[in-house]
C-alpha cells in the first residue's frame, strides 16, 4: 500500500465511524421526544440518502454508472434501518448499543470462520479486550431490555454486519451505495402504506431524519464502503466498537459533558484491542 493510502484509509475510516456515531445521536434525538415516528424516520432517512447520492452520482458519472448495487444489500440496509429505528423506541441507549454492536461482531467473526479464515490468537485477544472496553463503557446505561427490542436490535445488527461484509467487494463505493439506497424505494413505499395510521411528523424531526439520511448515512456509508477493501472482516467489525466512544467524546466536545474515568479507560481498552487485531494481520487485502 502506498504512503498516500496508508494515511487515507485511517482518515476515511475515522470519518465513517464519526458518521455512525452521528447517526445514533440523530436517531435518538428524533425518536426520544418523539419528534417523528420510527417508520417516518426510516422512510425519510433512506429516501433523502437516495436523493443526495443519486444527485452526486449523476454529477460524478455523467455517462453510465460503473455499478448498480444489489437487491440483497438493499434489503439488508432496509432491515437494519427499520430495526434500528423501532428498537430505539424500546431500548435504552446503552442497551441498544450493546446488542447492536455485539451482533455486528458476532456476525462478522462468524462470517470469517465460515469462510475458513482462522483467526490468530492475537486477533481473539484483541477482540476480547476491545469488546470488554465497549461493555465497560455502556454497562451503566444497560437496563433490563424488552424482548421485542432485543429481537429488533439483534436483527438490525445482523443485517448491518451482512451489509458491511458485502461492501468489502465493492469496486465503486459511491455507485453501489447510491443504488443500494435507491433499491429500498419499493420497500419504503410498502412501509409508508402500512404505517399511515402511526404517522407523527414535525419540522424538527424532518430535519434530523434528512441529516441522518443524506449526510450521516448516505455519505457516511459511501466512505465506509471505500475503506472496507483495505480491512479484514474482523478488523471492520472491531473498529465499529469505537462508535459509542466517539459519541461520548462528541458529548464532551459539543455538550460540555465531563470526561469521565470510565470513558478514558474504555477508550484505552477498545483502542488497544483494535491495535492488536490490526497488528495480527498487517496484510488486509
Amino acid at each position: 500500500m502506498e504512503n498516500a493510502s496508508i494515511l487515507k484509509v485511517p482518515l476515511l475510516t475515522t470519518l465513517a465511524l464519526i458518521a455512525f456515531a452521528a447517526n445514533s445521536v440523530l436517531t435518538r434525538m428524533a425518536l426520544a421526544e418523539p419528534l417523528l415516528d420510527a417508520a417516518s424516520f426510516t422512510i425519510i432517512r433512506l429516501l433523502s440518502g437516495s436523493v443526495v447520492l443519486m444527485l452526486i452520482l449523476a454529477y460524478r458519472f455523467r455517462g453510465a454508472s460503473p455499478a448498480k448495487g444489489s437487491w440483497l444489500s438493499s434489503l439488508m440496509l432496509f432491515v437494519y434501518a427499520l430495526g434500528f429505528s423501532y428498537a430505539y423506541l424500546l431500548l435504552e441507549t446503552g442497551t441498544g448499543a450493546l446488542i447492536l454492536f455485539g451482533m455486528v461482531q458476532i456476525t462478522m467473526v462468524l462470517a470469517s470462520l465460515i469462510k475458513g479464515q482462522r483467526l490468530a490468537k492475537l486477533e481473539w485477544l484483541g477482540i476480547t479486550i476491545a469488546f470488554t472496553g465497549f461493555v465497560y463503557l455502556v454497562w451503566p446505561e444497560v437496563s433490563t431490555p424488552s424482548l421485542s427490542g432485543v429481537l429488533l436490535m439483534s436483527l438490525a445488527g445482523i443485517a448491518w454486519g451482512i451489509y458491511t461484509l458485502r461492501g468489502r467487494a465493492s469496486k465503486s463505493p459511491l455507485a453501489d451505495t447510491a443504488y443500494n439506497f435507491t433499491r429500498t424505494l419499493p420497500l419504503l413505499m410498502m412501509l409508508a402504506l402500512l404505517s399511515l395510521s402511526q404517522l407523527e411528523l414535525s419540522y424538527q424531526g424532518l430535519i434530523l431524519a434528512v441529516l441522518s439520511g443524506a449526510i450521516a448515512s448516505g455519505l457516511g456509508y459511501t466512505v465506509w464502503y471505500s475503506v472496507l477493501a483495505h480491512l479484514s472482516a474482523t478488523q471492520a467489525g472491531v473498529l465499529q466498537l469505537l462508535v459509542p466512544v466517539i459519541a461520548a467524546l462528541g458529548g464532551v466536545l459539543f455538550v460540555a459533558e465531563p470526561i469521565s474515568l470510565r470513558l478514558m479507560l474504555a477508550a484505552l481498552l477498545i483502542l488497544g484491542g483494535i491495535y492488536l487485531v490490526i497488528k495480527a494481520k498487517p496484510n488486509t487485502n
